[in-house]
């Protein structure tokens, strides 16, 4: 690719000089240059538009009619504005890169890399934006280990765009002071709340709707033998163990974040066992809802079923593959996701 406009000069030159000068093929080279533009710098564009100047002259002395001084004339016209079409698509491509730089950066402290593996927890994380442009949206997760227990934070904030990823900065870093500060999971989804109002209230919706926020907290004390989740209307948790599949279904359901003032904050927390070799997925709404275009949302339950007892790594690394094939490669939402396995302790064997 990055020799075609060499190529395609080489080529023109030829077909120009085998064939009767009457079909002209010198009139092409100005397409050389135009070429080189779009993958070329502005030097080597310019020496290109130079060598076929130079072919253009060589061929006029091989046939003296060919018409050389107007194709010439269109070879430097077009060497002109290649050159400097090449010198602004470089200085997009340098804006482009620092764009990304800042996305990247901004990734970094939305969704930070996790260890994975905390003590006898093994954890694994997805992350995948709707838009393949994009580095990250509305949805975020994060995962502490505190005096309390591993604590996790999974979430998808209402709309898009740079408020979206605003919002999702401020819950997550408010998740991460209170993991460790609140001894309660309750006193910890007050605190993102709080932080989640006051960054709407500074940056207010364009819309006539208020942005919210779905968010899942879940604690895995130290101890071991349940786990202790929080939701803030966000999809249920999946547990799998020993190739049977539980919801894990709040028995009353919390307010969504941001959204406490209006509905009250009643926040409920329920245990559920969680037992070495037990695998814990928690996702957005992205996974769930995936779809082919007017087809069936992804069987994500039936799918949980089917897994093998594999670590979370590559029950990730199947999801990712097989999420994709459903929506044939085309996500409507972005899409987030953790998968938890407690392992048996050292010389234990897990069931």
């Amino acid at each position: 690719m990055r020799l075609s406009p060499v190529i395609l000069m080489v080529v023109i030159a030829s077909l120009a000089y085998a064939t009767p000068p009457e079909m002209a093929f010198s009139r092409l080279l100005p397409a050389a240059p135009a070429l080189a533009a779009a993958m070329w710098p502005v030097l080597p564009t310019v020496l290109l538009g130079t060598v076929c100047l130079i072919l253009m002259i060589g061929l006029s002395l091989v046939f003296p009619d060919l018409g050389t001084w107007w194709t010439a004339a269109g070879i430097i016209a077009v060497t002109v504005a290649a050159a400097y079409g090449s010198h602004a698509r470089l200085q997009r491509e340098r804006t482009l890169l620092q764009v990304r730089l800042v996305a990247d950066a901004a990734q970094q402290v939305v969704l930070s890399p996790l260890p994975r593996r905390f003590g006898n927890i093994e954890i694994e994380s997805l992350y995948l934006a709707a838009a393949a442009e994009a580095r990250i949206g509305g949805d975020f997760y994060e995962v502490v280990e505190t005096p309390y227990g591993i604590r996790m934070l999974i979430g998808d904030v209402r709309g898009k765009g740079l408020p979206a990823v605003g919002e999702a900065a401020a819950i997550v870093n408010a998740f991460r002071e209170a993991a460790h500060g609140e001894s309660d999971l309750v006193d910890i989804a007050r605190r993102l709340d709080a932080s989640s109002t006051r960054y709407n209230a500074s940056f207010p919706s364009d819309g006539p709707m208020e942005r919210f926020a779905t968010a899942l907290l879940v604690d895995i004390p130290h101890e071991g033998g349940r786990i202790d989740v929080l939701n803030c209307g966000h999809p249920p948790p999946l547990l799998l163990n020993r190739g049977e599949l539980r919801i894990l279904e709040s028995a009353s359901p919390s307010p969504l974040l941001s959204l406490a003032e209006l509905i009250g904050d009643h926040y409920s927390v329920d245990s559920f066992d969680f037992a070495p070799g037990d695998l814990l997925l928690l996702y957005t709404d992205g996974i769930a809802e995936a779809h082919v275009r007017d087809g069936e949302f992804f069987p994500l339950a039936a799918w949980m079923r089917e897994q093998p007892p594999l670590p979370p790594r590559e029950v990730l690394t199947a999801l990712h593959r097989d999420l994709l094939r459903h929506s044939k490669g085309r996500l409507d939402d972005d899409v987030a996701a953790l998968a938890v396995r407690l392992r048996a302790p050292r010389g234990s064997r897990s069931p």
